[in-house]
């Protein structure tokens, strides 16, 4: 069991930055892949970046490839995302999930992982 808490969104105007980051209970934050997922107004869930427990391979959506960056401290328990040259279409609720390590799972979708925060608002303005 993990209990994740985001934070760190906001109103930014297009071209800025933000930093989110999710907080996790727990002293096996290292068994947990990461991921940050958003959420636009009318539409599904995405994935955004994932993070693997060691924090030695990451996958990015291709829409923020470039942009954005996870990262994680495991000694913190905090994965982060920063967010870079904003747009507004990265306007959405962004969520933080963790997946137990282990065999057949990918990590790309939503059902690929166990345990979610409540999200943190991203507004970019135009």
């Amino acid at each position: 069991q993990v209990q994740l808490v985001e934070s760190g969104g906001g109103l930014v105007q297009a071209g800025g930055s933000l930093r989110l980051s999710c907080t996790a209970s727990g002293r096996s934050f290292s068994t947990y892949n990461m991921a940050w997922f958003r959420q636009a107004s009318g539409k599904g869930r995405e994935l955004v970046a994932v993070i693997t427990g060691t924090g030695t391979t990451t996958y990015y959506a291709d829409s923020v490839k470039g942009r954005f960056t996870i990262s994680r401290d495991n000694a913190k328990n905090v994965v982060y995302l920063q967010m870079n040259s904003l747009k507004p279409e990265d306007t959405a609720v962004y969520y933080c999930a963790a997946a137990d390590i282990g065999g057949g799972r990918w990590y790309r979708t939503q059902y690929d992982y166990d345990y979610w925060g409540q999200g943190t608002a991203v507004t970019v303005s135009s």
